[in-house]
């Protein structure tokens, strides 16, 4: 995977920090009354959101057969259902384990500071009538949804396979993918040869398509960050500045402790090698606000600057992009306890080991797409008797917040690789930059 190599990080950086600060000084003059509103809003939608549109539709694009392919092809190459079966119960384990650590931190976090407590009541009216509509929409189920619950474990296993590509159901395309990897391992090695090479080319299909997106990154991410911030501004962030904080203290927390620990400790690497290396992977997290979309850059990252081995890489990494969140289980945590403190429902402790157990389940089972996590905070909502409709309170933030805990999930993703590799010593990993630069240079060393 290459499809980042041609951007460096810093130029998507500055596009990323250009967009924030520009936005905010819109919003602040569009509030003050120096710039048309009118005026604001053509450029979001003639502009900023089309250009940014476009880059997530080519991500997206790409996705589903780059998912299918690449995990077809890993499954091969580790070898069949033995070392899958090994390699898959080592990956699931460390999601349950840190997305359960993450939501414990989450609760332990909203318990301590009770940002619920310290909204006024005119704020809170205010807020839910000015994104009331928006939460309706976020809240709305398509025919034939039913919801999180064991219904969501039996479509794993589509009926029409085709069907579920069409409707980018991640989980069932994984399984199908799973099932094809492991009927190419039993079948003779000229007869699969052929469909091995097959995936193969779909995957520098994918490549070419996100080379492409890729090309536009800084200014699409511009575009993405500005058309944010001209919306919302930072008022908002004021008005629920105890909930914002929470959430990102909690973030900071699980990103800056529990992950560089468990790199240090099961991924035998230095945190802060780790992070340098995969600051570009987190860049792009940051800016798409989607795991699904950053999945062929954090294979890239894994690949060729964290060294994992690819049959590593691409049996893990698409599996954590929908499964693996560890920041949306911390926000669903936080934002569950928030609501049910505005809303004056006090939890006990039964009662929140059974948000901790739903927050964990239904950020394994949530679309790795901007704002997947809504819809399932409004299910957790009703179990504990606060309104679903009271996502309207924390919507005007969900953006940024968003894009922050995307960040952790596929940061997440990367140490899960690493952890896997580490641990899997029969699988010959490929050499980091850091060992090709060495083995150059003593290459070209004099005698």
């Amino acid at each position: 995977m290459a499809a980042a190599q041609s951007v460096p990080h810093t130029r998507i950086l500055l596009g990323l920090v250009g967009g924030a600060v520009l936005g905010c000084a819109v919003n602040a003059l569009k509030a003050e009354g120096t710039i048309d509103a009118a005026l604001v809003a053509g450029v979001i939608k003639y502009v900023t959101k089309p250009v940014g549109d476009v880059f997530l539709n080519l991500l997206f694009m790409a996705i589903i057969p780059l998912v299918f392919a690449s995990l077809a092809v890993g499954v091969t190459r580790l070898g069949g259902g033995q070392n899958v079966g090994r390699v898959g119960l080592k990956t699931v384990s460390y999601f349950l384990v840190t997305t359960a650590c993450a939501a414990a931190i989450g609760l332990s976090l909203v318990n301590a500071v009770r940002p619920g407590d310290q909204i006024p009541e005119e704020k809170k009216k205010e807020l839910l009538a000015e994104y009331s509509k928006e939460a309706d929409k976020k809240l709305d189920k398509k025919e034939g949804d039913e919801g999180f619950g064991i219904n969501t474990f039996v479509k794993i296993v589509p009926r029409y396979p085709l069907k579920a590509f069409v409707e980018n159901d991640m989980l069932a395309v994984i399984f199908t993918a799973l099932i094809v990897g492991i009927a190419l391992t039993r079948m003779a090695p000229d007869r699969a040869k052929l469909m091995i090479d097959l995936l193969e080319g779909v995957n520098f299909i994918a490549d070419f398509i996100l080379r492409l997106a890729m090309a536009i990154a800084p200014y699409a991410v511009f575009c993405l960050i500005f058309t944010t911030t001209a919306a919302l501004g930072y008022k908002v962030l004021v008005a629920l500045a105890a909930f914002v904080f929470t959430v990102l203290g909690g973030l900071t927390l699980h990103l800056c402790v529990v992950l560089p620990l468990l790199v240090k400790f099961l991924g035998g690497m230095s945190p802060l090698e780790f992070f340098k290396r995969a600051r570009g992977t987190m860049v792009t997290a940051f800016s798409t606000s989607s795991s699904s979309a950053t999945l062929p850059t954090a294979m890239q990252c894994a690949e060729e600057e964290l060294g994992v081995p690819p049959s590593v890489s691409r049996f893990v990494l698409p599996l954590s992009a929908s499964m693996n969140h560890n920041g949306t289980a911390l926000f669903e945590s936080v934002t569950v306890l928030f609501l049910a403190q505005a809303f004056g429902v006090d939890l006990n402790f039964g009662q929140q080991l059974v948000v901790l157990v739903l927050c964990i389940l239904t950020a394994t089972g949530m679309a790795g797409v901007p704002g997947g996590s809504l819809p399932l905070i409004g299910l957790i909502l009703v179990q504990v008797s606060v309104p679903a409709g009271a996502i309207a309170l924390v919507l005007g933030v969900d953006r940024i917040l968003d894009m922050c805990r995307t960040m952790v999930n596929v940061t997440a993703d990367l140490t899960t690789a690493v952890f896997v590799a580490r641990s899997e010593p029969a699988i010959d990993a490929p050499p980091t930059p850091a060992e090709k630069a060495a083995d150059v240079s003593s290459a070209n060393a004099p005698e």
